[in-house]
């Protein structure tokens, strides 16, 4: 068994004296591990750093086995990315998504959207609403999908500014008026007919959305949690308050249809 793929490192662990085993998100062959021969070694450690995407040839004898891989750098972005705190805890909270990912399944949609995060982590701003954004594309992927496009009360499109705690569903401002304090603050970088921007307010309600959710559907009928690097990147998020205020949007890869 034979193939070749580009894939982005989302963890290693030490294998014997010189060895490693690696972690990578592929693009064509999800999420899949493999030994890397002298992996442990100065030689090779610096492209094992999570976060950088690589060039991977995975052999074994049969499917099921562990295989190993020869690896080659292609963007070795793990030294800029991991400059700043709020992209230390980043890169591990997204490569710990990453991992709710069923083994060996692929997600090209998902690959696609991580490496575009990681290719501008430096902006905190950006790089704050992208992740709430990388963490909606999950839950959809993971078949618990929120729907925002349309108010579950009276299905218009327009004005949908909060979401259902319970269904997951959004609601417009006219319908969920009544029962705003039960209801979560959909923000509006999370809209799709929302003006470019964000605040610290907004970062804060996407936040609050999806972990809700994560941790609803995905992580405690798995007897997990919310990771202790999501915390992190969020408390880096409000120690750079003055780098969040109205930074620019951009437009990134989205997950699904």
């Amino acid at each position: 068994m034979e193939w070749s793929d580009e894939g982005i490192v989302l963890g290693v662990r030490r294998h014997g004296e010189a060895n490693a085993i690696v972690e990578l998100l592929t693009r064509a062959h999800g999420r899949h591990l493999g030994l890397v021969r002298g992996g442990a070694g100065s030689r090779l450690r610096p492209l094992l750093q999570p976060g950088n995407t690589v060039a991977a040839t995975w052999r074994a004898r049969l499917d099921e086995h562990l295989g190993t891989y020869a690896i080659d750098g292609i963007r070795l972005r793990a030294a800029t990315v991991l400059g700043s705190s709020h992209a230390v805890y980043g890169v591990t909270h997204l490569a710990s998504l990453a991992r709710l990912l069923p083994e060996r399944d692929p997600h090209e949609d998902i690959y696609e959207m991580l490496e575009a995060i990681l290719d501008d982590f430096d902006e905190v701003g950006g790089a704050a609403a992208h992740v709430v954004r990388f963490e909606l594309a999950m839950l959809a992927e993971l078949g618990f999908g929120l729907d925002l496009s349309s108010c579950a009360a009276t299905g218009v499109t327009q004005d949908l500014v909060y979401v259902s705690p319970k269904s997951g569903n959004a609601v417009s401002r006219q319908a969920g008026e009544p029962w705003q304090d039960r209801l979560l603050r959909l923000p509006p970088f999370l809209r799709d007919d929302a003006a470019e921007g964000w605040s610290e307010a907004d970062l804060q309600d996407g936040f609050r959305l999806t972990g809700l959710f994560l941790a609803r559907h995905v992580l405690e009928p798995r007897g997990q949690r919310l990771s202790e690097a999501r915390d992190g990147f969020i408390a880096a998020l409000v120690r750079a308050k003055p780098a969040i205020a109205a930074a620019p949007s951009k437009n990134w890869p989205e997950a699904g249809p």
